[in-house]
């Protein structure tokens, strides 16, 4: 693919499209989730309440993950309509479509966040 062929219509419609339902497939198993934090009575031994609220524990943290998406996929949309979508938003080299098909929500360019990464560790040292 040349250069002037990385995100035309076509692409930036597919990505599009993809976020919307990505989105709305998001916002269905959030609220599938929510429906399933049904806390009952706190019937049983110690065991099975201990277990109950581990099962609950988990099923906030992952409504609590899947939430954190919501405004990655806003602010990808965003970026398509203002043409900077698939463009590394620190170098402004593209990101390439592979790692849009992997990761949608990707703002910056694989080199780019590796860099990140790196200095990320760094500090952690």
């Amino acid at each position: 693919m040349s250069p002037a062929d990385y995100m035309n219509a076509q692409q930036l419609a597919f990505f599009q499209q993809r976020l919307l339902q990505d989105k709305q497939d998001l916002l269905a198993h959030i609220d599938q989730l929510k429906a399933s934090l049904q806390w009952g009575d706190n019937q049983g031994d110690e065991a099975d309440k201990a277990m109950r609220e581990e099962e609950l524990r988990l099923l906030l943290r992952q409504i609590d993950r899947e939430s954190r998406l919501l405004p990655k996929i806003d602010a990808a949309l965003i970026r398509i309509r203002k043409g900077e979508y698939g463009y590394c938003q620190e170098s402004g080299d593209p990101i390439g479509l592979p790692r849009l098909l992997l990761r949608p929500t990707a703002e910056l360019s694989i080199d780019v966040k590796m860099t990140h990464e790196m200095k990320e560790a760094a500090w952690r040292k």
